[in-house]
């Protein structure tokens, strides 16, 4: 079946100087007729590049992950929204199977999509990278995005599995992947700082090895070569520094106390 016209289907995404992969991911869903893009500030071309494509177009501050999806969804005319990041494709071989679901009168009310993730040009099999699964087609009256950091969606209806499957681009180099990490670990730390958690001195390093093992040893990260070594040192290093940084801001809020 090939698909001639568009399907009533809404698309959120948020974005932020995404320039460089926010072409390739609006190509990939051409075939939904309502294309959501809300921004935290660009300034680079990606807002241009947005209006260009067709897309209806917000700028809003930053709320978090969480927040910011949500107010993406509720934008979006349709019941039924695809939610995609700006590094994130579907697959052409998804798009009919997106389509079937829509159109059917059974269809569950949101679906767990398989994600391919890339690095330095190669699908990355292990280091707990496939299938990846995660609830991106759903009704938006069903449910919504809770957390601001982990963002996760909640649905009040059935979930189900789809083959659509996303590929997703996030990390460049290297050193893209140490920005994530610092950026993303600051975030989790007041995350958790804020929902009461808390950390002693072996916490950041009992984490830390345990991603480490899981990542490396029991999801094989070992047959992916250099790359599943850095990944794997990366994720646990980025869950150290999240319980580190917890911890730092455990030590400054006792400061503060005693100051």
């Amino acid at each position: 079946m090939r698909m001639e016209s568009k399907i009533l289907l809404s698309v959120a995404i948020i974005t932020k100087n995404e320039e460089k992969r926010i072409g390739g991911c609006l190509e990939s869903v051409a075939f939904a007729d309502d294309i959501i893009i809300v921004d935290s500030g660009s300034t680079d071309r990606t807002l241009e590049i947005a209006r260009t494509a067709g897309c209806r177009v917000f700028v809003e501050d930053w709320k978090g992950y969480g927040p910011q999806k949500n107010s993406a969804v509720a934008k979006c005319v349709h019941d039924w929204v695809l939610i995609l990041d700006a590094d994130e494709r579907i697959a052409q071989a998804g798009r009919e199977e997106i389509a079937r679901i829509v159109g059917a009168a059974d269809s569950a009310d949101a679906y767990k999509l398989p994600r391919k993730n890339f690095f330095h040009g190669k699908w990355i099999k292990h280091c707990d990278w496939w299938p990846d699964e995660i609830i991106r087609l759903v009704r938006k009256s069903k449910g919504g995005y809770h957390q601001i950091i982990h963002e996760r969606w909640v649905t009040e209806g059935t979930v189900s599995k789809s083959e659509a499957c996303i590929e997703h681009f996030s990390f460049s180099n290297y050193h893209d992947m140490l920005r994530v990490l610092n950026d993303r670990s600051t975030d989790m730390a007041r995350e958790l700082w804020d929902r009461g958690k808390r950390a002693n001195v072996s916490t950041p390093f009992l984490h830390g090895i345990a991603m480490f093992i899981k990542t490396y040893v029991l999801k094989l990260g070992f047959l992916e070569g250099l790359d599943g070594f850095v990944i794997a040192t990366t994720k646990a290093g980025g869950t150290y520094f999240k319980y580190a940084k917890l911890l730092e801001l455990q030590n400054e809020a006792m400061w503060c106390e005693k100051g």
